[in-house]
């Protein structure tokens, strides 16, 4: 004879609360696209910049601080420990990292400098889950440190993609080796992958 117990009631609603917790802390691209994020002016170069520094592989984020003429300020690279997709654990790492790099702005009454993260992952440039709770826990750790919230962007095999935009290029990518930093200055505007049409559409695209 076996004995055993079967789960309560309790847990198992313990832990519909906990999955519909973490949904919650996620960002749609459609909510991204609609909260405002500054474009930035030239991506190519932020992007190029930032794998020269850091040469991430899969599963590495980002987090770099921008000032007001998008100069790079202080920037940090980390690999998150193994943990369910949640917004609120991104957002506290990213928030620690922040922390150890560059003071905060929270007496300022208007953030001058901007946050951006770029985010190595497997897969191709479609959103995903993982990505609306790095969006979340962006936009909720630049609140806490005084910062702007700025461009969330992935580096997969295929390029990167700056997320809610539709701008994105095929290099550099998470195989590619990083660059010396003096050949990444690129004055040249990154164009609309697709060939162009408004932000607003490719916006919609990277939504579907």
């Amino acid at each position: 004879m076996t004995f055993g117990f079967a789960p309560s009631a309790a847990t198992s609603i313990s832990a519909q609360a906990a999955s519909v917790s973490r949904l919650a802390r996620m960002l749609e691209p459609a909510e991204w696209a609609a909260a405002g994020i500054p474009l930035l002016r030239n991506p190519r170069e932020v992007v190029s910049g930032l794998h020269s520094r850091h040469a991430p592989t899969p599963a590495t984020a980002v987090v770099a601080v921008l000032d007001p003429e998008e100069r790079l300020a202080a920037s940090a690279s980390f690999v998150p420990r193994a943990a369910p997709v949640d917004g609120w654990e991104f957002r506290n790492a990213l928030l620690a990292h922040l922390r150890r790099v560059i003071p905060h702005d929270l007496r300022r009454r208007t953030p001058v400098r901007t946050a951006v993260l770029l985010y190595c992952r497997e897969g191709d440039e479609r959103w995903t889950e993982e990505d609306g709770a790095w969006m979340w826990g962006l936009r909720d750790a630049c609140t806490l440190h005084g910062l702007r919230c700025g461009a969330y962007i992935t580096l997969t095999r295929g390029g990167w993609q700056v997320l809610g935009e539709g701008r994105g290029g095929r290099r550099p990518n998470s195989e590619s080796p990083p660059a010396n930093l003096a050949e990444t200055a690129d004055p040249a505007p990154s164009p609309l992958r697709g060939g162009g049409g408004a932000v607003e559409a490719q916006r919609r695209t990277a939504a579907r």
